[in-house]
């Protein structure tokens, strides 16, 4: 793993609500600066109505009196409506929702982006903070695996999208007459001795040498497109920990990236 690289100042001393809709789960975060003082999950398919809002909102701000601003980052558009309303309603100070049309800290070059993923933007848009002068191939391993790359002049140049973990394993038990739906946790050995190891340890194995391999041809492609210099790696998302330490290539993890990228994005827009 590589050093951290967080030693900067903060962006500033006020509080911001950032909220982070997965299609799995719902992160609701208070940053003062950069100092996180708390998050709260919870599963996304509990919040389809502004009470359901309200009531992880509500202790929030009786921690957080002062709390009045507030950053979405979402990937469930059905949810966006309603969420930014509750926090119009309950904090009413500067909101900001992360689309591709904000100011964005590197160049988006993007057939349609409009579709590029509220996540990704916010992925991204850490990275290039994190690493201004350098290439970075950014993971995020979640119900689905995206994996963006930027130049270190900071232009998008692409990007991929593949199946997550679960997302896998529910395929095999769902299209299948006689495999089981197996949890996803670190293997104990390469290859299996039972039907549950043998689909754990080949979804997990086969997306680790997946994205290993994959790595690996974004670093040719960045050389053969004049990138100097060795890329950075950032690896996030809800199955990031359990794979990166899997990984050999040098990798950041932030479990934290989306909501850090969304907390940055907003100290770039919100005046």
């Amino acid at each position: 793993m590589i050093n951290n690289p967080y030693g900067q100042p903060p962006f500033s001393d006020s509080l911001l609500l950032v909220v982070e809709i997965g299609n799995t789960t719902a992160s609701f975060v208070v940053f003062n600066g950069e100092e996180l003082l708390e998050v709260h999950k919870v599963p996304s398919e509990t919040l389809s109505t502004p009470d359901d809002i309200d009531g992880v909102i509500k202790p929030l701000l009786l921690s957080y009196p002062e709390l009045s601003d507030a950053a979405l980052c979402s990937v469930v558009p059905a949810l966006d409506p309603v969420v930014m309303s509750a926090l119009q309603r309950r904090l009413g100070g500067r909101m900001v929702a992360v689309t591709s049309s904000l100011r964005l800290p590197f160049r988006l070059s993007y057939d349609a982006p409009e579709t590029f993923g509220a996540d990704r933007i916010a992925l991204c848009a850490l990275s290039r903070r994190l690493y201004p002068e350098d290439a970075v191939i950014a993971l995020d391993i979640g119900t689905a695996i995206t994996v963006d790359v930027l130049g270190s002049e900071g232009l998008y140049l692409g990007g991929l999208i593949m199946p997550g973990l679960d997302l896998m394993a529910r395929a095999l038990n769902e299209r299948t007459a006689r495999l089981p739906l197996v949890c996803m946790d670190t293997p104990t050995s390469l290859i299996g001795n039972s039907t549950a190891e043998c689909i754990r340890n080949g979804i997990i194995w086969g997306c680790v040498s997946g994205i290993e391999g994959l790595i690996g041809k974004i670093k040719t492609l960045l050389r053969e497109k004049s990138e100097a210099g060795e890329p950075k790696v950032i690896v996030t998302g809800g199955s990031a920990p359990l794979i990166s330490g899997l990984l050999e290539s040098d990798t950041l993890l932030e479990e934290l990236a989306v909501l850090r990228g969304t907390r940055y994005l907003f100290t770039v827009n919100a005046e």
